[in-house]
């Protein structure tokens, strides 16, 4: 089969998936193929109402072409791919990953798991230490009725 978009043979096959359940299907040699998936800009034109226009499709190529220093992958990679470079990665796109690991995992912070044997005192130690760190916040936040829950809590752990 040949490549739509140059006389090449075509080696990658991509099903776009359209609103309303339509499909449209690229047969593309594999330098096209990259053109199409890494340069977005490249693509045929969204319907009117979903193109960004002006200051925004220049704000949203300019974010696309960022890349990190370290390793060299550019935004728009990682949204083809779902996947960074390394870990360099999280702080060049901090600004964008932050609303997307918020809406992901409701979190922007890793917490883990603690194991099934963690003996009762590192447990209650453990639970201290973020109850300190949540009496600190709330101080200084000035939510006093919290403060006051949370100073409790720490108390009766202490005790126990």
């Amino acid at each position: 089969m040949k490549c739509q978009k140059c006389p090449k043979a075509a080696t990658l096959h991509i099903t776009e998936v359209l609103p309303e359940e339509q499909f449209e299907e690229l047969h593309l040699c594999e330098e096209c193929a990259h053109k199409y998936l890494y340069e977005p800009q490249q693509k045929a034109a969204p319907k009117a109402a979903e193109a960004p226009v002006g200051e925004e499709a220049d704000e949203v190529s300019s974010l696309n072409q960022r890349e990190c220093p370290v390793c060299g992958i550019k935004f728009v990679e990682f949204r083809n791919s779902g996947r960074l470079g390394c870990p360099h990665d999280y702080q060049e796109f901090r600004d964008e990953l932050t609303p997307l690991l918020e809406n992901i995992h409701g979190e922007t912070r890793h917490c883990g798991k603690t194991p099934r044997r963690l003996p009762q005192s590192k447990q209650t130690q453990s639970e201290l230490l973020q109850l300190r760190k949540q009496l600190h916040q709330a101080v200084t936040k000035e939510a006093y009725e919290d403060a006051a829950r949370i100073r409790d809590r720490i108390r009766h752990l202490e005790e126990s």
